[in-house]
C-alpha cells in the first residue's frame, strides 16, 4: 500500500528504497519480487540456497533485481538505510525545487532483534535522529526469537525508551493488526523531522508446529509439518510451490496502480527538468560520476615537487576533486583537523547549513560530522553510495579501519564506489602509541577481494591514484596516507604518470643491479636513500615503486617477473609494516624488511631508529643479507 516502485524498473530513479535488514527472511524479500513480476520465478525460488541461484540466502545487491543492499551481517542493513537516506535528504537539497525533482522518495526497512543488538544500530541510530531523517521508517520485526532461544537470554533492554531517547518518532503495533500498522505507517509518513520505528510484535513460524519457537528461526520445517501447515490454510498439499489464483490477481492489480503512480510522478519529474535545467544538468552529471578532462593537471598543480605528508597532499587532492565535480558527500570519524578524511571549506556540513535566500538547506552541505562512530560510518557511506546520485567518501586514522573493516568488505562484495582515506599509516603515528600504530592493517585490507589498497609515495602517486578514483564508477577504493612529510621521488626520463597504475615501476634502475628494493608508500624514498648508500659500496640497486599490490598482481607475469625477478637479483621487500602480504614477492633468495612487533611511543624520527628504517640501517642490513647468501 506504501511503497512506491515499478514493477517492470526496479532501478527507477524516484522508487522508495526498502531495505530488508533482517536478511535472513530472505524469501519473504523473493516472494514480493515473484509475485510483483519483478525477475525471480518459481524455478528461482525452487533454487533458495542452491549454488549459482538468485535466491541466497541472504539477500545479495547486484544478483537479484529488487534488492536494494546486501544485507547478510545484523545491524548492517540498518546503518546502509541511514545512509539511503541521508543521501536522499542530501540529494533533494542540492538539486530539487522543494517537493519536486530528485530525492523525493522514502526509505523503509524491516530490522529484527539481531539487528538491535549489534552495536551499530546505535551509532546509526544516533546519526539518523542527529540529521532529522524523517524520510527513514523502519518495522522492527519483534518476534523475540534468536537462534539460541527467546531474546530474554540476552536481551532485556526497552527498545521503544532506547529510540525514543535517541530523538526517533516510535509506535507501537501488534503485527496481525494490519489496519493498526496502515496507521502507524500514515503517521510515520507525516513525521518529517525525526525518523520512525514501528514497532511489530509477531510470531516466528506462525501458522507451523515450531510457532514461537527458535526452530523456526532457520531450520526447515521438515516435510510433516510443512503438510500440516499447508492443511491448516486449505492449500494443496501435494504442490511444493504454490501461489493461489486470488493472490495472484491480487498482485497483478497492485502491479497497476504502482505503473500508474510511476507515470503520474514521472510527468512531474520531466516538468521539473524542463523548469530547473541547470539543475537537471548538475544531477545527471551527478548521476553519471562525469569529471573534467583535465582533473588530474588540476591536481598536480604545485604538489609535484612539494616535500609534503602524503594525507596533505591528498586533502589538497580531495578539495580539487569537489571543486571539479560538486556531488561529493563524506567526512570523518571525528578526525577532520588531522586531514582523515580533511573537513572541506567552504562546502559547509550536514546539518550547519542554514536555510537562506540560496535555496541552501540542513542537508545542503558536502562535509558529514560522523562522530566517534566508525563503524556506522563505513556502512552509511555504502548506503549514499548505493542511493546513486551522490559519491561517499570517510576515513579516520588506519588503525581503526578495524572498526569499519565489516563496511568495507561489503562495499568490495557489493561493488558500490565507496572512497575510504586512512591516514597516520604506520608506527610512524609517533607519540600515541602501539595502540594507533598500524602494523598489521595493510595486511589485512588487501586480503579483501576486489579492494585496490593504494599507498601513495608522493605528490605524484597521490595526484594520479586520486584522478583515477574519482573517474571509477564502480567499486570501492582505499588509500593509506603518511602522518610524516615525504620527499618527492625522482624518476628516470622514461617515467609516464599512467606507470603509477601499473601498481609498480622503477624508479631507480642501474643497468647491473645486484639487488631489488620493492617499497611501498613512505618508505620507496627510504629505499632511494638506501641505495645510494648500496652505490657507495659498490652495490647498484634498483628501486621499484610498489603503490598498489592488486593493480601489480594483475600484469603479465613476464612484466612482473621482468620488473622483480624471481630468481634474479635478490629482493628486499621494505615496508614499515608486517608485510605478509607482500611475501610472495620476495622470490628464493629475499628480505622481508618490516615490522614484526606492535609500535612504541615516541617521536616518529626515533621510532625510525629504534626499528631500522633509516638509511644507515637499511643498507647495513641489505649487505648482510647479500653477504649471507653469498651475493658480495
Amino acid at each position: 500500500q506504501h511503497l512506491r516502485f515499478d514493477p517492470d524498473e526496479p532501478d527507477w530513479v524516484l522508487r522508495d528504497r526498502f531495505v530488508l535488514s533482517a536478511g535472513h527472511a530472505s524469501m519473504l524479500l523473493y516472494s514480493l519480487i515473484h509475485l510483483y513480476e519483478l525477475g525471480l520465478t518459481m524455478d528461482d525460488l525452487a533454487r533458495f540456497r542452491q549454488l549459482h541461484s538468485r535466491t541466497a540466502g541472504h539477500p545479495e545487491f547486484g544478483l537479484t533485481p529488487g534488492v536494494e543492499v546486501t544485507t547478510g551481517p545484523l545491524g548492517q542493513g540498518f546503518a546502509h538505510g541511514v545512509g539511503l537516506a541521508l543521501a536522499a535528504r542530501a540529494t533533494r537539497a542540492r538539486f530539487a525545487s522543494d517537493d519536486i525533482g530528485p530525492g523525493n522518495h522514502l526509505v523503509y526497512g524491516i530490522v529484527s532483534d539481531g539487528d538491535l543488538m549489534e552495536g551499530i544500530s546505535a551509532e546509526a541510530g544516533s546519526l539518523a535522529a542527529h540529521w532529522k531523517l524523517g524520510n527513514l521508517i523502519y518495522l522492527y520485526d519483534d518476534n523475540r526469537i534468536t537462534i539460541d532461544g527467546g531474546t530474554e537470554l540476552c536481551f532485556s533492554e526497552n527498545v521503544r525508551k532506547r529510540f525514543e531517547a535517541q530523538g526517533w518518532h516510535v509506535a507501537e503495533v501488534d503485527g496481525e493488526d494490519v489496519e493498526g500498522l496502515e496507521a502507524a505507517i500514515d503517521r510515520a509518513k507525516d513525521e518529517v523531522e525525526r525518523p520512525s520505528m514501528i514497532v511489530t510484535r509477531t510470531v516466528i513460524g506462525r501458522g507451523s508446529v515450531v510457532a514461537g519457537k527458535s526452530k523456526a528461526h532457520g531450520a526447515p520445517l521438515g516435510p510433516d509439518a510443512v503438510r500440516e501447515a499447508k492443511e491448516a490454510v486449505g492449500w494443496p498439499t501435494d504442490r511444493e510451490l504454490y501461489v493461489p489464483d486470488d493472490v495472484r490477481a491480487y498482485f497483478a492489480e497492485r502491479a497497476e496502480l504502482k505503473r500508474d503512480d510511476r507515470s503520474e510522478r514521472d510527468e512531474t519529474f520531466a516538468a521539473w527538468q524542463t523548469s530547473q535545467p541547470v539543475a537537471f544538468a548538475a544531477w545527471k552529471t551527478a548521476r553519471h560520476r562525469t569529471v573534467p578532462n583535465d582533473l588530474l593537471e588540476r591536481m598536480l598543480e604545485g604538489r609535484e615537487d612539494k616535500a609534503d605528508a602524503t594525507r596533505n597532499h591528498a586533502a589538497i587532492m580531495l578539495e580539487r576533486y569537489a571543486e571539479a565535480a560538486p556531488y561529493l558527500l563524506g567526512g570523518s570519524a571525528d578526525l577532520a583537523g588531522s586531514n582523515a578524511p580533511p573537513f572541506l571549506k567552504g562546502l559547509g556540513a550536514i546539518g550547519q547549513v542554514e536555510e537562506d535566500e540560496t535555496g541552501a538547506d540542513f542537508y545542503a552541505g558536502t562535509n558529514i560530522h560522523f562522530g566517534v562512530r566508525e563503524h556506522a560510518m563505513g556502512a552509511i557511506s555504502n548506503g549514499i553510495a548505493l542511493d546513486g546520485t551522490l559519491r561517499p567518501f570517510c576515513g579516520t586514522f588506519l588503525i581503526f579501519s578495524d572498526y569499519l573493516r565489516p563496511a568495507i568488505r561489503l562495499a568490495a562484495l557489493m561493488k558500490t564506489p565507496n572512497f575510504f582515506i586512512f591516514t597516520h599509516d604506520s608506527i610512524y603515528l609517533g607519540e600515541d602509541g602501539p595502540t594507533h600504530q598500524p602494523v598489521e592493517q595493510l595486511d589485512a585490507l588487501r586480503a579483501i577481494p576486489d579492494l585496490p589498497v593504494f599507498r601513495p609515495a608522493d605528490g605524484v602517486e597521490t595526484a594520479v591514484i586520486y584522478e583515477w578514483i574519482a573517474r571509477k564508477v564502480e567499486g570501492p577504493a582505499l588509500v593509506a596516507l603518511t602522518r610524516q612529510k615525504l620527499p618527492p621521488l625522482s624518476r628516470p626520463a622514461s617515467f609516464k604518470l599512467t606507470d603509477v597504475l601499473l601498481g609498480g615501476y622503477v624508479v631507480r634502475d642501474p643497468e647491473e643491479p645486484k639487488v631489488v628494493f620493492v617499497a611501498t608508500g613512505s618508505e620507496v624514498s627510504l629505499a632511494c636513500d638506501a641505495a645510494e648508500k648500496l652505490a657507495a659500496e659498490r652495490i647498484e640497486a634498483r628501486v621499484v615503486s610498489l603503490p598498489c599490490l592488486e593493480f601489480f598482481m594483475s600484469q603479465p607475469k613476464e612484466w612482473r617477473d621482468e620488473l622483480v625477478p624471481p630468481d634474479g637479483p635478490p629482493v628486499v621487500v621494505v615496508e614499515a609494516g608486517r608485510g605478509q602480504s607482500l611475501q610472495g614477492l620476495l622470490g628464493t633468495r629475499g628480505l622481508m624488511y618490516g615490522v614484526e612487533r606492535f609500535g612504541a611511543s615516541a617521536p616518529y624520527a626515533d621510532l625510525a631508529e629504534f626499528f631500522g628504517f633509516t638509511p644507515d640501517r637499511l643498507s647495513a642490513s641489505v649487505i648482510q643479507h647479500l653477504r649471507s647468501i653469498e651475493v658480495v
